[in-house]
């Protein structure tokens, strides 16, 4: 990273971060995509995929003084810049330093992957068969299981579904 350098934001198609990055870097320019492990069920399945962790953004280094840096906008899998206005937002280096310190040997930012309730707190389920149903938070089974009670049939019924499967309520 050069002295006059900064960090800036793309946004991205829809789907297109990967695209955008190998054609900004065959442009020159430097970019950074944090990527996390995602579980993703389809059909049954679970899988456990590498996935944007901001989707639609990735991060650009660019020194405006020197690179071209308004190529940017008809490159490949990029919508545009994040702007005020017409000029380029910077953003703070330790925001990137921050994120690469996170990831491990594989370069995947880890993340907390505990359920930040307390028990009694309200839940609501995500997807599954009790989807859109509303509980109380009861606990961890296990690493990625979450204990609710759920207001079945007039009583409390304890049910096991994913940590990824819970919110708020």
């Amino acid at each position: 990273m050069s002295s006059q350098s900064r960090w800036y934001v793309a946004h991205t198609q829809p789907n297109a971060e990967s695209k955008a990055v190998t054609h900004l870097n065959r442009q020159g320019f430097t970019t950074y995509l944090p990527r996390y492990l995602k579980r993703r069920r389809h059909a049954r399945r679970v899988e456990v995929v590498s996935a944007p962790l901001f989707p639609r953004y990735l991060f650009v280094e660019i020194d405006t003084a020197v690179q071209r840096w308004r190529s940017i906008y008809s490159t490949v899998g990029v919508s545009q810049l994040v702007c005020t206005g017409d000029t380029p937002t910077p953003v703070l280096n330790q925001v990137v330093t921050l994120l690469k310190d996170r990831e491990n040997a594989a370069g995947l930012i880890e993340l907390e992957r505990r359920p930040q309730f307390s028990i009694g707190d309200e839940v609501r389920v995500l997807d599954g068969v009790f989807c859109d149903c509303f509980g109380l938070y009861d606990g961890m089974s296990d690493r990625d299981r979450v204990t609710i009670l759920l207001d079945l049939l007039g009583r409390k019924v304890r049910v096991l579904v994913d940590a990824e499967s819970v919110a708020a309520a």
